[in-house]
């Protein structure tokens, strides 16, 4: 997800507003985005009161954080066209009914039923985590991982990957700039040669730039994780809020046996 924002590399836009959904501890935003992303995914095809039920939860959460909508609504977008391919696999299943035919070419009942239920599944996924990571910072995100007994290697791991994404980035602006000021970008033959070049030489001139930052990062204390000026402690706001959730997932899951009894 974070790589589809590489253009405009500023995850955290929101995370500095008073709301109540910023009172929470990060690792409570964590749970909370965690159980709510399980419960959707988990939820079998076609059952659409659940996650209607899900889609008000989500919706509560954007409206409580008050996350700046045309942002969110954007990366949502973006991230959803790259789904888009793998998802149009998911409609020319066999099964039920014949809706429409072309040649070989089919399209049932069941496959619109499975192309709608994951779709949405998707859609409410994406809106979670996106807003989740809009309303905490990535320092505050890394703690929480940590407090969560993520293992300390993949945290780093992740760490690392954010700070070196804005060194990738200002070393690809910088050999873009080179090229264009040589005027070699104007022919496509010479474009797509000239980018060529730049991807391989950007792999080593950021190896290279990465290490020194490293060992400079080393130098000044660096442990493993982001330094973090405060964070919001655990409280009685905290356990409300997850039993709600918790509520909202369960509410979800009986509803959808409940219609299953039914039908």
């Amino acid at each position: 997800m974070v790589l589809l924002h590489i253009g405009g590399f500023h995850l955290d836009i929101d995370s500095q507003r008073e709301t109540a959904w910023h009172g929470l501890a990060p690792r409570t935003r964590v749970l909370c985005a965690g159980l709510l992303v399980f419960a959707i995914a988990l939820t079998p095809n076609g059952r659409w009161t659940a996650w209607a039920i899900y889609g008000m939860g989500v919706g509560l959460v954007a409206l409580l954080s008050r996350v700046t909508l045309p942002v969110l609504l954007k990366r949502v977008a973006v991230e959803f066209v790259f789904l888009s391919l793998v998802l149009l696999g998911t409609l020319f299943r066999d099964g039920q009914d014949v809706v429409w035919q072309w040649g070989w070419l089919r399209i049932t009942s069941e496959g619109l039923t499975v192309l709608g239920s994951v779709a949405l599944k998707a859609m409410l996924s994406l809106l979670m985590m996106n807003i989740l990571v809009l309303t905490t910072s990535v320092p505050a995100l890394l703690h929480a991982l940590t407090e969560l007994r993520m293992p300390p290697l993949l945290v780093a791991i992740l760490a690392s990957m954010y700070r070196y994404l804005n060194v990738l980035i200002d070393e690809f602006q910088a050999m873009r700039r080179a090229a264009l000021s040589r005027n070699l970008m104007a022919n496509r033959h010479w474009q797509r040669l000239v980018i060529g070049h730049m991807i391989g030489a950007l792999f080593i001139r950021t190896y290279d730039r990465g290490e020194r930052i490293y060992w400079a990062m080393l130098s000044r204390g660096y442990a493993g994780l982001p330094p973090v000026n405060s964070l919001p402690t655990t409280g009685k706001q905290d356990r409300l809020a997850l039993v709600c959730v918790l509520f909202l997932a369960l509410l979800g899951q009986i509803i959808y046996v409940w219609d299953l009894r039914g039908g």
